[in-house]
Order: C-alpha cells, then structure tokens, then sequence
C-alpha cells in the first residue's frame, strides 16, 4: 500500500523546469486575430469614450463651482446647510423620539421623586419642631433671651428681637468698661 502511496504522491518538489512550463503556456492562441482586432478596436472606443467622460465631467464641475460661488454658497454655508439637514434628519427619527420619550418620563419622575422628598423633609422638620426636645431647646432660648434682656435693662414685655438684645447688650457692656476700669485704677492706687 505504501508503494501505492508513493506513486500518486510525490515527495519533491516543484523544480524550475516546471515553474517554466506553466510561463511558456500561451493563453493568446485560443482568441483568432479577428476577434483580437475586434477587442482591440472596443477597448480603443471605450477608452475614448471614458476620456470624454472625464472631460465632461471636468466642464461640469466647473459650471457647478461657478454657480456656488454665484449664488455664495461656501464651505462654510455648505457645511451648515449639511449639518442643519442631517440634525432635522435625526430629530425626525424614531429612535430619536423613542430616546425623547423615555427621558422625558425619567425627568417627570425624578422630578416627582425630588418633589416627595421635599415634603417629606419638611414634614419631618414639622414634626421634629413639636418634639419636647425642641421645645425644650426653644424654652431654653428664651429664658436666655429674658435674662438677657433683664440684664441689659430692657424691659421683658418690650418684645425686642434676638439680635436687638444683643446689640444692647454690647452697647451697655461697652458703655459698663471705663467704669470698671476707674473703680481698678483707684482700687490699686489705694493699696500703694
């Protein structure tokens, strides 16, 4: 079996000669010379029919560049009208609306999620006001408000805000330093 093989195989390889071979084969000898000359004579009209063509279309182009720069119509004009066209083209699209759609729901959403968590802030706020904490807390400022204010010499029943009671307060102290101060000089002048 293996001379079988052998023989329907070969093991070397291609030489020169054979490479050669295949070169010299002449693939012009199946087509007559009449139909050579028939081929010969399409291929020259086709030929100058492509370069009338392209001289056409060099003479039309021409004509077109004149008739832009006529009208004005630039690069930058052109480049415009292109963008404005393509933008109206996707605004019109489906998977540009469907894109819409879905974002506008989601801001509606997010909008109302904002919106509950406002009033659920505040209602918290609302209700931690009337905790007893808090009103401990507010009964605690205004005890200090009041002894603030009996203090500075306003009288409680006067309704001065926080920051009125501050400012006298400030005042009244400023005013109350160079007294002191006096009664610290003689006090010291005294023990001497």
């Amino acid at each position: 079996m293996e001379a079988r093989q052998q023989g329907l195989l070969e093991t070397q390889p291609l030489q020169e000669v054979d490479e050669d071979m295949v070169a010299e084969v002449d693939l012009s000898n199946s087509v007559s010379d009449e139909e050579r000359e028939e081929m010969q004579v399409e291929l020259d009209k086709l030929e100058e029919e492509i370069s009338t063509l392209r001289q056409v279309l060099a003479a039309k182009e021409k004509h077109h560049a004149e008739l832009k720069q006529k009208l004005g119509v630039n690069p930058l004009s052109e480049f415009r009208q292109n963008f404005n066209k393509s933008w109206h083209e996707m605004q019109t699209s489906t998977a540009y609306k469907k894109t819409q759609e879905t974002l506008s729901t989601a801001g509606q959403k997010a909008s109302a999620a904002f919106s509950n968590v406002g009033t659920a802030i505040s209602r918290k706020f609302g209700d931690m006001r009337n905790s007893s904490s808090f009103k401990s807390f507010e009964e605690k400022v205004e005890s200090t408000v009041s002894t603030l204010k009996s203090k500075v010499g306003v009288p409680s029943n006067s309704g001065g805000s926080f920051e009125e009671v501050l400012s006298s307060a400030a005042h009244a102290s400023a005013q109350d330093t160079p007294a002191s101060a006096t009664r610290l000089i003689e006090s010291s002048e005294q023990q001497c």
